[in-house]
């Protein structure tokens, strides 16, 4: 059986995501199934496979869709064999903007539940019996400093602030049903990406050192709470 670290990482095509899975697979003692929509159009996902020192193993899967987080653990089976998966990351997400409580599409706010929430939950429960198999069961849930009420960020992104808040609380569930788990959630901060834009605070690159400063070593001690990027305690 190998000693290599098995990481699920979703969302991996591009910003943190992206750097995450190709800083992992730098380092022979990786195994890394990284998950996105479209593997074809995903150039730099295709880079980083061929630059791997490790297992870098690509694979689709859209965490809006409930028949496609259900398929992907016949992929992750066969990738695996009889190893078990160490810590699975939910990346995944989507944002209707600054849209307002008093002022949001009804369709963007159900489908940034489905991505944002019900697609991390569903993940979690396909990849379950290979987490049961892992040596350091591990359920990294991304969220956002929006998401807590304690930092009051005021009225501002609220589809996307409400999906985090329930991804926050999914990640508590998952926590206090299995405590042989050790489930969390974090901020990963304001991130030059996509999604962050330019006048972010950090690069990707930034973000995964402080990331992977902790998460690989987090124990039971981390499990069913909300940390900033350098493993800080945040508010709920």
């Amino acid at each position: 059986m190998s000693d290599k670290a098995a990481w699920f990482v979703t969302a991996a095509s591009r910003g943190i995501g992206l750097e995450l899975v190709t800083r992992l697979s730098a380092s022979p003692a990786s195994l890394v199934i990284a998950a996105c929509r479209n593997p074809e159009g995903a150039p730099k996902l295709e880079a980083a496979a061929k630059a791997a020192k490790g297992e870098l193993h690509v694979v689709t899967l859209d965490t809006g869709d409930e028949e496609s987080i259900r398929g992907v653990a016949d992929q992750v089976a066969e990738i695996l064999g009889d190893r078990g998966l160490d810590y699975l990351v939910n990346m995944a997400a989507i944002t209707e903007g600054d849209d307002k409580a008093f002022g949001f599409s009804p369709e963007g706010f159900i489908q940034s539940m489905r991505v944002n929430v019900l697609g991390p939950a569903l993940l979690a429960q396909a990849l379950l019996p290979f987490l049961e198999k892992g040596k350091r069961k591990v359920i990294v849930n991304v969220t956002s400093g929006l998401a807590s009420i304690g930092l009051n960020f005021g009225d501002k992104n609220a589809t996307y602030s409400i999906s985090k808040t329930a991804l926050n609380m999914l990640t508590y569930k998952q926590a206090m049903q299995r405590p042989d788990l050790v489930a969390f959630v974090i901020d990963p901060g304001w991130v030059k990406t996509d999604m962050g834009g330019p006048n972010a605070f950090i690069t990707t690159s930034e973000c995964i050192d402080l990331l992977l400063s902790w998460i690989p070593d987090a124990g039971p001690e981390r499990s069913g709470k909300f940390f900033n990027n350098k493993g800080e305690v945040l508010p709920w």
